[in-house]
């Protein structure tokens, strides 16, 4: 479970004190995308998958305005970009604010996306920092492999 975010409310107030802090407002489409992200905060959704669901309740909403709203909670801090080697860009919620993304496990059958949240590699960076004397300040890692589902399948079907 993502550290940072505890409930709706709270995502709400810490993305709109984000927002004001620089300069920009909360308007009723960005209020819809914001919502989308925090109830879906678990999964890894598209700009399109957010679209789709941001039209259920705001059918009006444009797919160019979700990717400026994108843009925006990217460049405040708001969101972490993921590629996953999928063909697109996927975000996650990221009010934590602890400098780190977590890991990411990606079925290869189902797609499943599975975040790990413990940071592996503080070891291995801190043996960066020392023998290199380069600062580690984020890292990307992407396991592949079958999620416990799709693998218990393979097994069966052999």
């Amino acid at each position: 479970m993502r550290k940072g975010v505890v409930n709706m409310n709270n995502g709400m107030d810490l993305l709109k004190e984000k927002l004001k802090k620089t300069g920009f407002k909360i308007t009723p489409q960005r209020r819809a995308i914001i919502e989308v992200l925090l109830e879906n905060r678990y999964y890894h959704l598209s700009s399109e998958e957010i679209y789709d669901k941001v039209r259920e309740n705001c059918p009006e909403i444009g797919l160019a305005t979700v990717y400026r709203t994108m843009q925006l909670l990217d460049e405040i801090g708001a969101i972490s970009k993921l590629n996953l080697d999928d063909g697109c860009i996927r975000y996650e919620i990221d009010l934590d604010n602890e400098g780190h993304n977590h890991h990411h496990l990606v079925c290869k059958n189902c797609g499943k996306i599975i975040g790990v949240e413990e940071d592996l590699l503080k070891d291995i960076e801190m043996k960066i920092q020392e023998n290199y004397k380069f600062h580690v300040v984020n890292h990307d890692l992407k396991f592949d492999g079958y999620c416990e589902d799709c693998y218990r399948e393979m097994k069966k079907d052999k």
